[in-house]
This record gives structure tokens, C-alpha cells and sequence, in this order.
């Protein structure tokens, strides 16, 4: 029996989210063993990555000829309601005493940028559906494990919810709704040129945010 390509997805690259899950500053998030410094450069490392989130997409639908045009109007919304998102992190950093031009002329670390800059290639000199694996990534990093690592950290910080959290637990629960839509996306997606492109983007990206973690 032919496997559908997102259960062909699934398996090709489940390991690589079990990889993310194993390594210890993970577990130390899931387990509530986060410091305040550590949370601070957690937010710090993921501001650049999601101020950059919506110009990757642009970049990609912009390569986005008719042959994938579900795919081009699926980035248009996902455009619409992730612009913007880079401002909570800011005001969850200044929750924790971290001022926004701090973050904002502060240079990226050298994994932030290689996530950054790898998407940006795959999107304009691969393939534009390299961009749904880095979609597919990010929003079952949110989806999945956003609401439980920021009620684990908040509690290990004995901080409520509502002071430096906004960001990952609004997306935990926003990101659900994403993921299904973005999965009857990827059912439609036969060519194995895109196939294989996504493939490899979605093994890369996480990989790359592993790398972001470890620094």
C-alpha cells in the first residue's frame, strides 16, 4: 500500500523530533529546571527567528507559481496572522527586565543565524515548499510542547503565566489549529520534488533549532 506523504513525512523525520525532545536543556524546560537566565536567552535566541518568520514565507510565496498555488494562499494567511508575533516576545523579555532595543541591535547567534539564513536559501535557491517544513516544525514545537514548557518554567520560576509567558502559551493553543490546516496542505502536495525539498527542510530545521538550543 502507497503511504500518503504525511505519514511518509512522519516517519522520515520523527526521529529528528525525538533527537530535539532527548537533549537536556528540553528536558530541563519540560521539567521546570529552567533558570531566569535561561529563559531570558531562550526568548532573546527565538526573537530574531520569528521576526524573520513572515519575510521567509513572503520570500517562498513569492516563488509560488500556479502549480502550488494552495500553497502560495496558505502562506498569504499565515502572513496575516503571524505578523507581529516578534512584539511578544519583546514584551515577554520585558516582563523579565530585558529592554527591546537591548534585543533589537543585538546580533543573532551563529546558530540563530544558520536557521535563519538556511531557510531563507531552501525558500528562494531550493524549493518554496522547503518553507512548510520549517512551518511544520516551528508549530509542533509550539503545539506540542509551547503550553507544558511555559507552565513548567513558570512554575520552576515561581512566576505566574500572565508575566513573560505570553508568547509560547498563546501559540501552544493557536498552533493546534495551525497544524490541521497545515497537514491538509501537505496531503495535497504529490510533486516529489516538493516532497523531498519539505522532507529535507523540516530534518534541517530541526537540527538547526537543536543547534540554537545547545549554544
Amino acid at each position: 500500500m502507497t503511504l500518503t506523504f504525511f505519514i511518509r513525512l512522519i516517519e522520515e523525520t520523527d526521529a529528528s523530533r525525538r533527537d530535539l525532545e532527548a537533549i537536556p536543556k528540553v528536558q530541563d524546560m519540560l521539567h521546570g529546571r529552567f533558570s531566569h537566565q535561561q529563559y531570558q536567552k531562550f526568548l532573546s535566541d527565538l526573537y530574531p527567528i520569528v521576526w524573520h518568520f513572515c519575510p521567509i514565507m513572503a520570500a517562498a510565496a513569492s516563488r509560488c507559481m500556479d502549480d502550488f498555488i494552495e500553497v502560495r494562499l496558505h502562506l498569504y494567511d499565515s502572513i496575516h496572522e503571524e505578523k507581529g508575533h516578534e512584539k511578544m516576545v519583546l514584551n515577554d523579555l520585558a516582563s523579565l527586565g530585558v529592554s527591546a532595543s537591548e534585543i533589537i541591535k543585538a546580533s543573532p547567534s551563529s546558530a540563530v543565524q544558520a536557521m535563519i539564513g538556511s531557510n531563507y536559501y531552501m525558500a528562494e535557491r531550493c524549493h518554496p515548499c522547503s518553507v512548510l517544513g520549517m512551518l511544520y516544525v516551528l508549530e509542533i514545537i509550539s503545539s506540542v510542547y509551547g503550553g507544558q514548557v511555559a507552565s513548567a518554567i513558570a512554575s520552576g520560576l515561581d512566576r505566574p503565566l500572565s508575566l513573560g509567558f505570553s508568547f509560547l502559551e498563546s501559540h501552544a493553543s493557536m498552533d493546534l489549529d495551525h497544524m490541521s490546516k497545515l497537514r491538509t496542505l501537505l496531503q495535497s502536495i504529490e510533486l516529489p520534488d516538493a516532497q523531498n525539498a519539505l522532507i529535507n527542510s523540516v530534518k534541517t530545521n530541526f537540527y538547526l533549532f537543536m543547534q540554537v538550543l545547545k549554544g
